[in-house]
């Protein structure tokens, strides 16, 4: 029986991208001064305006939320609103548990060299190369079909349609042959027409909003939520970049094909509630870690200023 997957993945100046990328920039400014740093920030915006909210308790002095919006937004007006964080969480934060509760999924496949599915990487790859060209607004889309390229939607800002299809040709030809095009492989090539609007000029955008992309394509389930603007106290973020680490552990571990990674966490609570690992279908528990909030940050060096890059094309 054929099997079909599709991933779609969006340029760096996408509307909510650039939300996720400013989220993460006032994030990193506040790790820079004070590794400690409180931070929950998100980020609407569009049509000449972004908006930015949270919470954030810090003792960083020298955060220029203004200067980060003009670097990546470009000249808007901005409306800032900003409070600390609540005592009633910070309380339970401050002892070592978990700044909320959630469920997060990590993942790990050997059908690609970066362990992820071969759908995500194809139509991220696909993305960066697109953007080097035209570093506008654009999103990419490859749909495979039994590990073949079946088809590709590409729609790039300010990027002429043969032009654009030479690219992807051009990309196309550059796959390993372990990635082969179907002989019937469609091309989707600006398919609404060239276009010349875009990211904020052309739409709003959202901190959070694409977690798919963000996480390992819709094939992969999503469990907690997103990633952007928030500190590693929330297991949100570091809880998932845990389960990531343990489900390629496991997969080197056992010689697997694909290995699932469930974390579940209480507010305030500094252990997990399920930490379980689905290799090639059978279940085992998670062991040999610290799966703490605090330890997990630790092991894996979280409180530097790094999540910025990590808002652009996906964060494993």
């Amino acid at each position: 029986m054929s099997t079909y997957k599709t991933a779609e993945s969006v340029s760096p100046k996408h509307p909510d991208k650039i939300c996720d990328q400013i989220s993460d920039a006032i994030l990193d400014a506040h790790l820079r001064e004070d590794s400690d740093a409180r931070v929950a920030v998100d980020v609407a915006g569009g049509h000449g305006v972004v908006f930015v909210t949270g919470e954030v308790s810090s003792l960083a002095q020298n955060v220029d939320v203004g200067a980060i919006v003009k670097r990546l937004a470009g000249d808007v007006k901005l409306i800032e609103h900003i409070a600390r964080q609540s005592p009633e969480i910070a309380h339970g934060v401050d002892n070592g548990g978990a700044g909320d509760q959630g469920i997060m999924v990590g993942y790990a496949t050997s059908e690609t060299p970066e362990l992820l599915p071969l759908e995500y990487v194809l139509a991220r790859n696909l993305n960066q190369y697109l953007y080097e060209i035209w570093p506008f607004d654009g999103k990419t889309q490859v749909t495979t079909l039994d590990g073949g390229i079946h088809s590709i939607v590409a729609s790039f800002q300010n990027a002429p349609h043969d032009e654009l299809e030479k690219a992807v040709k051009s990309w196309l030809a550059t796959l390993p042959s372990t990635t082969y095009r179907l002989p019937s492989t469609k091309l989707h090539i600006n398919p609404a027409g060239d276009w010349h609007i875009g990211g904020f000029d052309a739409d709003s955008g959202l901190t959070g909003r694409k977690l798919a992309v963000d996480n390992y394509g819709p094939r992969i389930p999503v469990g907690g939520g997103a990633f952007s603007g928030k500190d590693p106290s929330k297991v949100d973020r570091s809880g998932a970049y845990m389960a990531r680490k343990i489900a390629v552990d496991y997969l080197q571990r056992f010689q697997a094909h694909e290995v699932y990674v469930t974390l579940a966490y209480a507010i305030g609570y500094d252990q997990p509630l399920q930490a379980t690992a689905n290799v090639d279908g059978v279940e085992k528990l998670v062991e040999g870690y610290n799966l703490s909030p605090n330890g997990i940050i630790e092991f894996l060096d979280l409180k530097r200023p790094i999540y910025e890059e990590t808002a652009r094309y996906g964060h494993y």
